[in-house]
């Protein structure tokens, strides 16, 4: 059979599980083939803070003004790692549409990444847009919060609501391939199935030369 080498962006704001899919998609063995034994498969996320030196703090997404170029100069890191090693498997966890999405609603800002995608849609990388209906935040929070490190930042549903709107917009914006996916029924094994359904009848699961 053809070499997988699936690459899928996952977006959407906190609560819609994008962390989970993504670590169930990166064993998904009709996404990345029969896993026989643990190998190093990649997984990347903008939700690292790797800007700072202490928990939570800012990152790709939540950069402040001054960190700009920084932020700009990862995201070309980034997609020239991803152009080097273009057959192989590339799961995102949030990426430049968390960007956007994070710098309009703090900072009044958008940066335009049609030069990103221009690079991304080459290497056959696709958008999964993670969203779920309004009333079914509150269960989501309330699973998070045993599990979670810093509660706070889940204090403010409203606030995901308002971002779920924005982000819907900007990836209609994006020019890649793009799946908009309903969570709602909090069922990470269900989701993951759609995305492979998806990725393997669009031609996502393979690179042509």
């Amino acid at each position: 059979m053809p070499k997988l080498t699936p690459k899928i962006i996952l977006e959407g704001t906190r609560l819609t599980f994008k962390t989970d899919i993504a670590f169930a998609l990166n064993e998904h063995p009709r996404v990345v083939g029969p896993r026989k034994y643990k190998y190093h498969s990649p997984l990347v996320s903008g939700e690292w803070c790797a800007f700072t030196n202490f928990p939570w703090g800012r990152g790709l997404i939540n950069f402040e003004p001054q960190e700009e170029a920084l932020a700009m100069e990862t995201y070309a890191t980034w997609v020239r790692l991803f152009e080097l090693q273009r057959y192989y498997s590339w799961i995102v966890d949030r990426f430049h549409l968390s960007t956007r999405m994070y710098q309009l609603n703090t900072y009044q800002k958008d940066y335009d990444f049609r030069w990103l995608e221009e690079r991304l849609l080459p290497l056959n990388f696709r958008l999964v847009l993670l969203t779920r209906s309004p009333e079914s935040f509150e269960a989501a929070r309330a699973e998070r919060l045993k599990v979670s490190g810093n509660p706070s930042q889940y204090d403010n549903l409203q606030l995901f609501i308002q971002e779920q709107e924005l982000i819907r917009k900007l990836a209609r914006e994006s020019i890649l391939p793009r799946l908009e996916l309903d969570v709602s029924d909090n069922d990470i094994q269900a989701a993951t199935e759609k995305i492979a359904d998806w990725m393997e009848s669009t031609g996502g699961l393979y690179m042509n030369d």
